[in-house]
């Protein structure tokens, strides 16, 4: 009997009273205690007639109980599924009828807006909340944490994250328990993570980035988190002296840069900042440095591949650059047809190796239209490598809008503003933000020459979006720029909107 996710990241750490979590108010969670609580909900989870295979839909708060549930996932071999804790219940629909989740775990505040939309994919509802109570937390209370551990292999599926192009439904990217093995164990050695290290953890756990990143590498070092519940700059910069490293998108830092107490003194202690999830611009890497003396390690990953490049530990960290290839991964940028370019040339990037997801759910058509022969994954994004080997990302070819590390897809936030009374049609671009990285603009054109209401229109579309894809400007035109075969002409409009975010914009 094997189950390798489960045996590398969790079961070795079972007897282990080592410092797993710091959480907030003061009290440590060990090893041990963690992997007793996800032993009960394992039980939990085939109490409520789930067996390996099926897929758990989760969408509820950080906390230990939701990383738990992860950790229960892996013992069972139950299929996870996380889901964006600000997706509505139009979304959350969408989700679990194409995943085919048996079970959707919710908040208890959720409970009543989601029955109908558990119901309707006859999937059977928990609730589970931040302080560990709820249906789902008393189902666990009674439970022994003595099903045992699932036999899985590496090939097995383990996750199953949704995403999106610019056209179409959203997208689930299957990935096995080989794609996360690899990718962890690679930024473990790659990172220099050790036991000795105290992670600070304040990225959401429903993405790549704070769940298959930040804790596996955690995991497989055997290290400590400060387990924050979100970023909060004040709690931040408290738990700073106490960590040793921290992952963040590019908000984070350009938030921590405000305070005037973030400075040397008080990173003295760190050995490492990533970045990542969104670009990070060169005048922040260089502040960065002036006040901390930390030069961010920037690297580049996505949803299907996890990490494919990272800037080095040791070594020239570029800024503008997303780095080198990983050690395990090929990276290559080709024209349109798939031949490789020269050193220097734009093109899109290819990635393939063990991180490369195994194609997108109940989808084999676009699986294999992003999917080449011979293993490579068409990423989308518009890149070159230069003499020495390092990646620039200069676009993205799927004009997908990354704000505050979220993704967002133009066509979604189009297709919901299309709907509203007065819009005859409207276009989503992202424009340059000192924030978030990149801020969501609407350029609205009116049905008749009437002006849209746009208070109205704001109000109607929080009910169908999460708040994230929300516009953060609006701008009303009589018509949007086309070339001669009709096609909305982006480029124009992010050129016309780059500096709508700036203070002369």
């Amino acid at each position: 009997m094997a189950n390798p996710l489960y045996d590398t990241l969790f079961g070795r750490h079972e007897t282990s009273d080592r410092p797993f979590l710091h959480l907030p108010g003061g009290t440590t969670l060990t090893y041990r205690a963690f992997l007793a609580s996800a032993a009960r909900y394992a039980d939990a989870l085939i109490q409520a007639g789930l067996t390996a295979g099926d897929r758990l839909a989760v969408q509820i708060e950080k906390s230990p109980d939701a990383l738990a549930i992860y950790a229960a996932c892996a013992r069972t071999g139950i299929v996870f599924l996380p889901l964006n804790t600000a997706y509505t219940a139009t979304e959350i629909d969408y989700f679990l009828g194409n995943s085919g989740a048996k079970l959707l775990l919710c908040g208890p505040a959720n409970h009543a807006a989601l029955a109908p939309v558990a119901a309707k994919a006859q999937a059977r509802q928990e609730t589970l909340a931040p302080d560990g109570t709820g249906t789902f937390a008393d189902l666990a209370r009674d439970q022994s944490g003595t099903t045992p551990i699932a036999d899985r292999s590496e090939a097995d599926l383990a996750a199953l994250l949704y995403t999106s192009g610019t056209t179409g439904r959203s997208k689930g990217a299957m990935l096995s328990q080989r794609n996360l093995l690899s990718n962890a164990r690679t930024l473990t050695d790659l990172w220099h993570f050790t036991e000795s290290d105290t992670l600070l953890h304040a990225l959401p756990i429903f993405h790549t980035h704070g769940l298959f990143v930040a804790t596996n590498i955690t995991l497989i070092a055997g290290g400590a988190m400060i387990f924050l519940p979100k970023f909060d700059t004040g709690a931040v910069l408290d738990a700073l002296p106490k960590a040793t490293a921290m992952m963040g998108v590019p908000t984070f830092y350009t938030r921590l840069l405000d305070a005037p107490r973030f400075d040397r003194a008080l990173t003295q202690n760190m050995r490492l900042f990533v970045s990542g999830s969104a670009p990070l611009l060169a005048e922040t890497h260089r502040t960065f440095e002036d006040r901390t003396g930390h030069r961010i390690l920037e690297r580049y990953g996505m949803t299907e591949t996890n990490m494919n490049t990272s800037n080095p530990y040791e070594g020239d960290r570029r800024a503008g650059t997303v780095g080198l290839p990983l050690p395990d991964v090929e990276l290559r940028v080709t024209d349109e047809t798939g031949t490789p370019l020269s050193k220097g040339e734009i093109g899109t990037i290819e990635v393939r190796g063990p991180n490369v997801f195994q194609g997108y759910w109940q989808m084999p058509e676009k699986t294999a239209e992003e999917m080449r022969e011979g293993g490579f994954f068409i990423t989308g994004d518009l890149g070159r490598i230069d003499e020495d080997g390092y990646v620039t990302i200069v676009g993205r070819g799927k004009d997908l809008i990354i704000s505050g590390g979220y993704n967002i897809y133009p066509s979604e936030v189009e297709a919901v503003l299309d709907a509203q009374p007065g819009i005859r049609e409207s276009a989503i671009i992202g424009a340059p933000h000192p924030d978030l990285g990149e801020g969501t603009v609407a350029i609205l054109v009116p049905e008749g020459d009437g002006q849209p209401d746009l208070e109205a229109i704001q109000t109607a579309i929080a009910k169908d979006l999460a708040r994230f894809k929300q516009p953060r400007h609006y701008d009303i035109v009589p018509e949007l720029p086309r070339n001669t075969m009709g096609k909305v002409q982006k480029a124009a409009l992010r050129a016309r909107y780059a500096e709508v975010f700036t203070p002369e914009g």
